[in-house]
């Protein structure tokens, strides 16, 4: 999908979005597969997801909001990704079937390695 396309889906103007849009103008990589998934499906791994993000205590952007309208879509959905230059964000999107609508898009902050510790014994 070609990156001005996808900058006009993000144009939604909600905070997830915003930022996924963003980080593309920005230079972040993006993907948009072929192939569609069940948003059925992908509700309940996403659902998953949110609930191990909480627990782990992993900033996330829109999760809650993009399970639920997984949940009511009810037809199948594209998946795209775009990840930031710095590799400290993901989003990912979800496309109705011809990717000409966003149907949510969500963000998950990456944990990045830190420098390594030396030792204090």
């Amino acid at each position: 999908m070609e990156r001005e396309h996808l900058e006009r889906l993000l144009g939604g103007g909600d905070e997830t979005s915003s930022a996924a849009l963003a980080a593309l103008r920005a230079g972040a990589s993006h993907v948009v597969w072929d192939g569609t998934s069940s948003a059925e499906l992908l509700a309940k791994v996403y659902g998953r997801r949110l609930r191990l993000t909480r627990r782990r205590d992993i900033e996330t952007s829109g999760l809650a909001w993009a399970v639920q309208r997984l949940d009511l879509y009810g037809r199948p959905v594209r998946l795209g990704q775009i990840r930031t230059a710095d590799g400290s964000w993901v989003f990912m999107l979800f496309l109705d079937e011809d990717g000409s609508t966003l149907v949510a898009c969500t963000g998950v902050r990456q944990t990045l390695p830190g420098p390594a510790r030396p030792d204090t014994c």
